[in-house]
């Protein structure tokens, strides 16, 4: 089964978004030239952004496989981003063919191509919601017409904490993940990275600047900043570390010999 939530198409060209600068950091082709322009103006000053992008992706497969083979049978991505092969539902489906897999985006770019997000399995379910994480009740009430939210989830927000702020008048990132994690069930997992100055100051801040010169709020966090958001949360090992060493592969001990990637991550539990 699958599903599409419709919603208009238009895609603004005029100011970069970042599922489109992170698609040309891992050398897609949905972008447009304004994300372009972006995209190599981080790069010329932080040259960790592009591996940076390649082990968040790492990370999330490892993590979802962690959470599948722990029993998780349905799966919430918010911030999808462009399709990248394999996706979320791919690995999930990949574990246990029966899993049930909500994508949600705000890019209307990302809707035009969610066909690609639906080919799962003939077991399982995928479908795609156009909404904002900023909308938690109408985000979830589209993501409840295909996932039992009386039941565990695993709710996966990898890299888009970083594009949130924390003032409570504002995006109150914080206060956007109690909600979330209120509405799961107890069972429920985690799944997040975010990127941090801590392990590279001047090369993320620099990214960070040019990301606000294009029109796009940009929050690394320090360590404690990160940790609050499994606040109530039992973290699985190693807990939160830099995102290669978190469960690491072979490729992942491998890509760690490239250099520093500048993002925390973590996956946890809601007891």
């Amino acid at each position: 089964m699958s599903g599409i939530e419709s919603a208009p198409t238009r895609v603004d060209t005029s100011r970069p978004h970042p599922a489109r600068v992170y698609d040309w950091w891992l050398g897609g082709k949905d972008n447009y030239p304004v994300d372009e322009e972006l995209a190599r103006r981080i790069l010329a000053v932080d040259g960790t952004v592009v591996r940076g992008a390649r082990a968040n992706r790492r990370f999330m497969h490892r993590a979802v496989r962690t959470v599948a083979e722990a029993g998780a049978r349905q799966f919430l991505d918010i911030g999808t981003g462009i399709p990248t092969e394999p996706n979320l539902h791919q690995v999930a489906q990949g574990v246990a063919p029966e899993s049930r897999v909500v994508y949600a985006d705000n890019d209307p770019i990302v809707l035009r191509h969610a066909e690609a997000l639906l080919h799962g399995s003939p077991q399982g379910t995928t479908a795609y919601v156009h909404a904002d994480v900023r909308d938690v009740d109408t985000l979830l009430s589209r993501a409840a017409e295909t996932l039992d939210l009386t039941a565990p989830v695993a709710l996966s927000l990898v890299a888009l904490t970083h594009y949130l702020d924390d003032d409570p008048a504002g995006d109150d990132v914080y206060g956007l993940l109690e909600r979330y994690v209120a509405a799961l069930a107890p069972g429920s997992h985690l799944i997040l990275s975010q990127v941090t100055a801590d392990l590279s100051p001047a090369a993320v801040e620099q990214a960070a600047e040019n990301f606000r010169r294009g029109g796009q709020p940009f929050h690394p966090r320090p360590l404690p900043a990160f940790l609050r958001f499994f606040d109530g949360l039992e973290l699985l090992g190693p807990g939160v570390i830099p995102v290669h060493g978190w469960r690491p592969e072979p490729q992942d001990v491998a890509a760690q010999a490239e250099g520093i990637v500048p993002v925390y991550a973590g996956v946890a539990r809601k007891p």
